[in-house]
């Protein structure tokens, strides 16, 4: 099993959604969270003042899925993503060594 761990820009969230869905993704997680990096942040005025923005607003999406449908997530993803300017975000997988679904007791794939 592998993770995907995924920061996109928040207004690409029911795209990316629409399109894991499309390929049998039954589920993930998001979170609201915000970081910096090539994009660095910005200036905005707010009330007549100027300030610097430094971390950028972004969704982590979490997703599960067995080892062999994790390159596809990863190009679903990427592609439903893109916007071709900085700051689209960043994926990573990770191995998952164990999974459980607390309700019914199932492990691993049964889990997912």
């Amino acid at each position: 099993m592998k993770m995907i761990i995924a920061a996109i820009k928040p207004f690409k969230l029911e795209d990316v959604r629409e399109a894991l869905t499309g390929i049998g993704v039954s589920g993930l997680m998001v979170s609201e969270v915000k970081g910096f990096g090539a994009q660095a942040g910005h200036t905005e005025i707010y009330r007549g003042a100027e300030y610097e923005v430094n971390f950028v607003p972004k969704l982590k999406l979490e997703i599960v899925v067995s080892a062999g449908l994790a390159e596809q997530v990863v190009e679903t993803i990427a592609n439903t993503a893109r916007t071709g300017k900085i700051g689209d975000g960043k994926i990573f997988v990770i191995d998952v060594e164990h999974a459980l679904r607390v309700r019914t007791g199932e492990t691993n794939q049964d889990a997912l």
